[in-house]
Parts: structure tokens; C-alpha cells; sequence
């Protein structure tokens, strides 16, 4: 199976040669297909004797890939999609072809180090100081939910006996944060917003200290969201920040979205108070270009972090070398060096490229909520922060939304579901993608 035959030469270069037409040409949106139907199709793919190779990828190719839809298409503006560059998807492949392993700096020192500088340019931007250090875990939801282990353990240090542990976020915090919780077997206080959907630091001090003086319970974390997923909402980080500290409490920020923008200087000030972060995460997949999946997770003093996750085992005793190990940050051991398409891509096009690719989304956002305010048919629910644009259509219910959306995907135009907002559906675009332009999103007002 190990051997490089010449079949298995043949494949290579047309697993490249797909791998390039599709980067060459405008990715097809697709959509989804039934089970039964994809059955009917290509039957039970999993055979004694094998399809081979050229088979196995001509089912993919042409029946099961179709059957996917396209995160990076112009016109995917569903949730928070994702646009990576030429060159972070063509090292993708490189990272798969190198047999990398990126759990310990022993076995993958180099790629470390590549991915280290990376997290070290969002350190940088942020403002952190240089205590500050941080892994590339899978996705959002394992950098939230490792970091708040972080913040627990630190708190049992000065109240190691409360009769709950607590997180307080606000009413719109990513699912990811009540998902970690349950994991942690913790409560969440849910603090209300403003009127304009932000969580603020006279919020939280407010409610943590009802808390703390009615119950035994105690707040651990405080997480703050810089770019809400449903409207991009943007917190009072310099006020939860004062607000969590002056309680002895860790301050994470979920920026899995939105703290991308943080190298855009139009919206720089936006996210003033992050420097004061005892962590945030950040994903590269979402609004940095990069293939699924890479989130940045940073720690303002990561010893702390490797004191709570690094595995002991006598098989591990070699790898406690003092060196940077990732495997010590994060709730993982075994990891593919899920950062290095992103330091590719970052390293090859330089800092420059991706504030301006920023910028330009902004602006598209910016573009689209103003055609929105003068479409007869549309009501925009609020200005845009950063690159998502939330609004609403005349007279529809939920029903009349989804088959909108339906059939939008249906006749190849976008992939643009709907939301809700207040217990109301919404439309939402989420504007991530440099390769959208306003007349993409003129093509979709159109059908409204």
C-alpha cells in the first residue's frame, strides 16, 4: 500500500490536476443530496477487492463532491464561510504530503516554529506582551473551551471551594461557550445587552457581583465576543476587561470571527481593550483565509495553560525538554499542523495583502447594507460592524424565507439561509470572501 507505482503516480497527477482546475476556475456552489439518492448513485463505495484509485476519485469528483457545498464561492454567504487563498490551499497539500506531525517541537520543530511566527503576528497585532504564546487548535469550539479549563484552574486557586463555577457572557455568545460549559459541568450567566446588542463592562460587573453576593457561586471566566456570528457585534472589551479584572476574574475574548479585522486599521479601534485579554482565539479559516480548519488560541501567559493540559505519561517523558510543544496548550496530543497553510499564505503574500483583502470586504459590507436602506422591499436591522449585514424583507414569514432560500440555491445564485434575531427570521450576508463583489451582492437583492 506504501509503494509509489506508477498507478499510483498517475493518480497524483490527477489528484492535482483537480486540485488546480478548481483553483484555476470559479468554484462551483453545488448543493446537498439526499443519502438514498447518492446511494442510487454510486452504491456502497466500501468494497472487499477496492474501486482502485482512479475509480475512488472519479466518485468523488464528479458525484460526491457536488454534493458539497462550496465554502468558497462569491455568493456563499451562510454563517461564517470561508475563502482561502491559492496558496494556503495548495500547501494544504503540502502539509498532507509531508507526513507532519505537530503535537511536539522534538518531532516537528520546523513546522512549530513556521506556525509560532503566525500566531506571533496576531500576538503582535493585539497588543499582547511578549509573555504572550499560543497553539493552532481545530476550531472555535476546542480553543473556547481550552482556555476556559485555563481559567478554572486558576480560579480554584484563590476560591478553590464554591458551590458552582460560573461563566458569564452575554445573551449572544457563540453556542460554542454554553457547549463548553457542559463539557466543564459549569453554569453560564447570561448577561443582557444594550439596545445596540452589545455586552458591556457595567453589564457584567453588575451581574457578577449580584451573583456573588446572593449565591455561593462563582464566576471563573468572563468571555466577551469581538464579532458576534449572527449581526458581527463587536463587545465593550476595554470595559468587560476592567470589569473582569477588577474582580480577580479571566477575560477571554471569542473572536473566532471577527478579531480577523483586527489588521484592518479602519476598524482597529473597534476592538481597543483586547490587549487586556487573558486569552482569545481567533480562526484563520473564518475571515483569514486559510482552509478549515485552524484556530488560533492565545494565551497571555501560556505557562499557565501548559501547567493545566500538558499529558504526563512515561511514554511523553521525552518530550519534556523545555521546548515549545503545542500538545502542552490545548485539550489535544495527537495534531496535524493545521496553522502552517495560513503561515504559507501569510509568509508568501506578506501583512500588506491581508489588510487590504480585509478592507475590502468591510467595504462590500458597507456597500450592501447601503443598498439594502434604499431597496423598497428591505429593511436593514442595523449598520454593519465589520463584514456581516443583517436584515429583513417586507411582509415574509419564516416560510416565505426559506423558500427564498431554497430556491436561490436551488438555481445556483447563493447559499444564503436564513436567521433569526429576537425571535424574528432574518437574511444575513457574511461578507469574508475578497472575490465578492458588490454586483454579487446586487445579483442576490434582485431576487428580493
Amino acid at each position: 500500500m506504501h509503494k509509489f507505482t506508477q498507478e499510483v503516480e498517475e493518480l497524483a497527477k490527477e489528484v492535482l490536476e483537480y486540485s488546480l482546475a478548481r483553483l484555476k476556475d470559479d468554484p462551483p456552489l453545488d448543493g446537498p443530496r439526499t443519502a438514498e439518492d447518492l446511494f442510487s448513485e454510486v452504491g456502497n463505495t466500501i468494497t472487499k477487492k477496492g474501486l482502485g484509485g482512479h475509480k475512488a476519485l472519479d466518485v468523488f469528483t464528479n458525484v460526491l463532491a457536488k454534493a458539497c457545498i462550496s465554502t468558497d464561492h462569491p455568493r456563499n454567504l451562510a454563517f461564517i464561510p470561508s475563502a482561502p487563498t491559492e496558496y494556503a490551499n495548495l500547501f494544504d497539500l503540502v502539509v498532507g504530503a509531508s507526513a507532519l506531525y505537530g503535537g511536539s517541537w522534538q518531532e516537528g520543530a520546523g513546522a512549530v516554529f513556521a506556525e509560532n511566527q503566525a500566531i506571533q503576528w496576531l500576538i503582535d497585532l493585539a497588543g499582547m506582551p511578549v509573555t504572550a504564546g499560543g497553539v493552532f487548535v481545530q476550531g472555535g469550539t476546542i480553543g473556547n473551551l481550552s482556555a476556559l479549563v485555563v481559567a478554572r484552574a486558576q480560579a480554584r486557586k484563590s476560591h478553590p471551594n464554591p458551590t458552582r463555577w460560573v461563566i458569564a457572557c452575554s445573551q449572544e455568545a457563540h453556542s460554542s461557550i454554553a457547549s463548553a460549559a457542559q463539557v466543564m459541568d459549569v453554569d453560564v450567566l447570561k448577561v443582557e445587552v444594550d439596545g445596540d446588542g452589545k455586552l458591556s463592562g457595567a453589564a457584567i460587573a453588575s451581574a457578577v457581583d449580584h451573583l456573588h453576593s446572593t449565591t455561593e457561586n462563582r464566576v471563573f471566566a468572563v468571555v466577551a465576543t469581538s464579532g458576534t456570528t449572527n449581526l458581527g457585534i463587536i463587545d465593550d472589551l476595554k470595559g468587560i476587561a476592567k470589569a473582569a479584572h477588577e474582580r480577580d476574574i479571566w477575560f477571554h475574548v471569542d473572536g473566532a470571527y471577527g478579531l480577523a479585522a483586527l489588521c484592518a486599521p479602519s476598524v482597529r479601534a473597534k476592538f481597543d481593550g483586547i490587549e487586556e485579554a487573558d486569552s482569545f482565539i481567533v480562526d484563520p479559516h473564518k475571515w483569514l483565509f486559510a482552509p478549515y480548519d485552524a484556530c488560533a488560541l492565545v494565551y497571555r501567559q501560556p505557562e499557565l495553560a501548559k501547567q493545566v493540559h500538558s499529558q504526563q505519561a512515561s511514554y511523553l517523558d521525552t518530550l519534556k525538554d523545555g521546548q515549545w510543544s503545542p500538545s502542552d496548550y490545548a485539550i489535544h496530543l495527537t495534531r496535524r499542523t493545521r496553522g502552517l497553510p495560513f503561515w504559507f499564505s501569510l509568509a508568501a503574500h506578506g501583512t500588506d495583502a491581508y489588510s487590504e483583502a480585509m478592507e475590502k470586504s468591510i467595504e462590500v459590507a458597507q456597500e450592501a447594507a447601503r443598498l439594502i436602506e434604499i431597496h423598497p422591499n428591505l429593511n436593514l436591522l442595523r449598520q454593519p460592524d465589520l463584514s456581516i449585514v443583517a436584515f429583513t424583507r417586507n411582509g415574509w414569514n419564516a416560510i416565505d424565507y426559506q423558500k427564498w432560500s431554497d430556491q436561490l440555491l436551488e438555481d445556483q445564485i447563493g447559499f444564503i439561509p436564513p436567521s433569526s434575531h429576537q425571535g424574528q427570521p432574518i437574511l444575513r450576508f457574511a461578507i469574508v470572501n475578497p472575490w465578492t463583489k458588490i454586483s454579487d451582492i446586487q445579483m442576490i437583492l434582485d431576487r428580493l
